[in-house]
């Protein structure tokens, strides 16, 4: 275990719970307003959650269904005398009791990209990046349960998986607001970052981000 120091806080990973850039990036897009509801689905060591609590949300809710993650979580929050504002929350999220439904305001979530079968394997990291425990469209209808109407969803994947992204928001009545796609120094798409208004009109702006 070893710990990074996030905003003046210290995060606690460990080789099975680390984070990476994609998550730093969605924290960026996220913009939580103060006095929120969060939930952080898929929230792994907690990254997302200790880059926006200095947003000044009024609670953050992070969720993932392994027992390690969650309990390093707790020696996170509990090291920064955070109890207050974040609850880790252990539990599959097909069938989550412990965040009220239509309670949320904004949900934040990084999540498996690959289809079991598909992607480069890395142990010990396989139910993170691989659709083994939720896949897709698991991950957006427990999101849609969780948001307020007019509640948004923001979340990443990978640029070739953009099309059922967007047909699975649809189909839980979340409308895509915002795409960012990010590319490399090369010019290659790496990441889609979705904002997603749960019962928005239609209408979509794109934007483009280049890395430096």
């Amino acid at each position: 275990m070893e710990t990074f120091d996030i905003n003046g806080l210290k995060l606690y990973v460990s080789k099975e719970h680390r984070f990476g850039t994609d998550a730093v990036d969605l924290a960026d897009f996220a913009t939580p307003k103060p006095a929120q509801i969060i939930a952080d689905l898929c929230t792994g060591c907690g990254i997302i959650p200790f880059l926006i609590v200095n947003k000044n949300p009024l609670k953050i809710y992070a969720l993932d269904i392994n027992k390690d993650a969650i309990n390093l979580l707790k020696e996170s929050i509990k090291i920064n005398s955070l109890e207050a504002i974040i609850f880790p929350v252990l539990e599959d999220l097909k069938s989550i009791t412990q965040i009220p439904r239509d309670s949320v305001d904004l949900v934040t979530m990084n999540p498996p990209y690959y289809k079991a079968n598909d992607g480069f394997k890395r142990e010990g990291q396989d139910t993170a990046r691989h659709e083994l425990l939720c896949n897709l469209d698991d991950c957006i209808a427990a999101a849609a349960k969780l948001l307020k109407y007019g509640g948004r969803l923001k979340m990443c994947h990978i640029p070739e998986r953009i099309t059922d992204v967007i047909c699975t928001l649809r189909k839980y009545s979340l409308e895509p607001k915002v795409m960012r796609i990010m590319s490399n120094s090369k010019n290659e798409p790496r990441l889609l970052l979705i904002d997603a208004k749960k019962g928005g009109k239609a209408g979509t702006t794109i934007q483009l981000t280049v890395d430096n």
